[in-house]
This record gives C-alpha cells, sequence and structure tokens, in this order.
C-alpha cells in the first residue's frame, strides 16, 4: 500500500479532484480503483469524490493499494541495491541473470531478488536489460510510478567493440527479426526505424571503448547497429563478437537519468563497472 498526500494550493484552486490527479499522473484505470476503493480518495479526513472541487490548502490523500503477486523470494549476493525508497527500487543485475521469469528460468531472476524488497505487489521493471547484459534496472514499486516512469528514462551504455572507432556519430537504420529465427535481429529495410547514438571512449589493443545512448529502444539495438558497421561487440558471439576475452557482450547500462514520479526531483543513479568489462579498458 502507498499513500500520497497532496497540500493543494491556490493554483488547483477550483480544479476538480479528477482532474488534479490525471494532471499528476493518474491513469484513467488507476483512477478508477481509486474511487472504488475504501479510503482510495480522501480530501481533508473525509470520504471524497473525484468530481468534487479543491480549495487552496485543502489536503488530498490517495491510497494504491497493491496488486498482483511478486515471484519467490531469491536472496543474491551478486545483485547490488544502489537505490531505494517508497516509490522505486534501482538494483545493480550482474551479466546471465534474466530479469523476468520464464518457463527455463524459476528462482534466479531479477525479478525473484526485487521480491524481497516489496511485497504484496506486482513486479514492474521500468525497462528490460538483455540476459546477458549488465547494469542498472529501475523498478516501480506500485502503479502510479510505473506509469508515470514508462518511456521516460535516459540511459547511458558503455561497450566494447571490434576494432577502432573514432569521435562520435549516429547510427540510423532500420531493425526487424531474421525471418528464420526467434532470437535474432538485423538491419532491414522493412524493419523499425533504430537510432544510436555513441562517442568514442578510448581505444586500445585493437577495441574501442563508446558510450551509447539510445533514441528508440528496438531488441538487440546496441549489438545489431555495432555488428552492422563492422565493430561487433566483444563477446557477442550471435553478432559475430570475438569472444576470447569476455564470454558475453560486452555491454554495461552505467547510469540513467529521470523524474522521480512522485516528489519530481531529478535524479542521477550511477553503478560501476564490472570486473570483466574494466579487464578490457
Amino acid at each position: 500500500m502507498r499513500i500520497i498526500e497532496f497540500e493543494i494550493d491556490g493554483c488547483s484552486d477550483g480544479k476538480m479532484i479528477r482532474d488534479f490527479l490525471r494532471e499528476f499522473g493518474v491513469s484513467s484505470s488507476l483512477l478508477t480503483k481509486l474511487k472504488n476503493s475504501d479510503n482510495g480518495i480522501v480530501l481533508n479526513g473525509l470520504f471524497a469524490r473525484s468530481i468534487d472541487r479543491l480549495k487552496s490548502g485543502d489536503t488530498l490523500k490517495i491510497t494504491i493499494n497493491d496488486s498482483g503477486s511478486m515471484p519467490e523470494k531469491c536472496r543474491n549476493d551478486n545483485v547490488g541495491v544502489i537505490y531505494e525508497d517508497e516509490d522505486i527500487l534501482v538494483l545493480d543485475k550482474p551479466a546471465f541473470m534474466p530479469v523476468h521469469e520464464s518457463r527455463n528460468h524459476q528462482g534466479d531472476t531479477l525479478a525473484n531478488v526485487a521480491a524481497n524488497y516489496m511485497t504484496g505487489t506486482a513486479f514492474r521493471a521500468v525497462y528490460r536489460l538483455d540476459r546477458d547484459t549488465s547494469g542498472l534496472v529501475l523498478i516501480a514499486k506500485n502503479e502510479l510510478s510505473a506509469g508515470k516512469l514508462a518511456g521516460k528514462i535516459k540511459k547511458d551504455y558503455y561497450a566494447v567493440c571490434g576494432g577502432e572507432i573514432a569521435g562520435s556519430g549516429t547510427i540510423d537504420l532500420p531493425i526487424r527479426r531474421v525471418n528464420d529465427s526467434i532470437i535474432k535481429r538485423a538491419v532491414f529495410d522493412d524493419g523499425e526505424r533504430a537510432v544510436t547514438h555513441y562517442g568514442a571512449i578510448s581505444y586500445r589493443d585493437g577495441r574501442t571503448l563508446l558510450k551509447i545512448n539510445l533514441e528508440t529502444g528496438r531488441t538487440h539495438q546496441i549489438r545489431v547497429h555495432f555488428s552492422h558497421i563492422n565493430h561487433p561487440l566483444l563477446g557477442d558471439t550471435l553478432y559475430g563478437g570475438d569472444d576470447s576475452l569476455i564470454n558475453r557482450q560486452a555491454l554495461h547500462c552505467k547510469t540513467i537519468y529521470f523524474t522521480h514520479p512522485i516528489n519530481g526531483k531529478e535524479m542521477r543513479i550511477d553503478s560501476q563497472f564490472p570486473s570483466d568489462l574494466l579487464q578490457l579498458i
């Protein structure tokens, strides 16, 4: 359960509660749940309707009840908690760990680790990382936070690719699934638009460290784009990368930027490079 309290100022004087909440970011489905819940919407200590009007100095309170169920709990000392409050959780996912449970992965995922920090609510990862990609994953602890954060996270990825890339640039090439594969993607004229911005950080021993930002979020986008320009990520054997120095794609989500969904604070959260990437750079 998450209780959020608002102190109403003159800017919202005369506004209907439903309009105030919708402007804050409450979805229509969540608003319906609040209206149908005991003490879902309380104004100055009393039950209120969504069509009631606010006055300057009022105290409005909403109670978001937990929904869904978390997977089974699983401790994992390799997963660091980078940030946590009432509304969000940021975990540092190691390589080789899936984000979500599947038929082949039960009890060994990031969702299972997150269950240790949240009770009685669904697992809501705001975005996902590939199983073998390491780095920060932002998890919303309630429905309101999930809705407000979706699609609004800026991420700094770092990758090590084969060969030398100098300067900065943008790869704007469409991607879709390869017809005879359920996993592999490639650049095709009839694919979905995919835009990758990059800047070279350093070059050493035939490999380049890159900082990468995505304008779009296609499956395997970074891996496909750099393979297509003949600079596949080290360790990425699916797309032609050399795995003699690292046994997974050399890709890490190191920094995330976002506006906190409840208090509006601008957030920047960082992680460290994992040891297998450090040896390359």
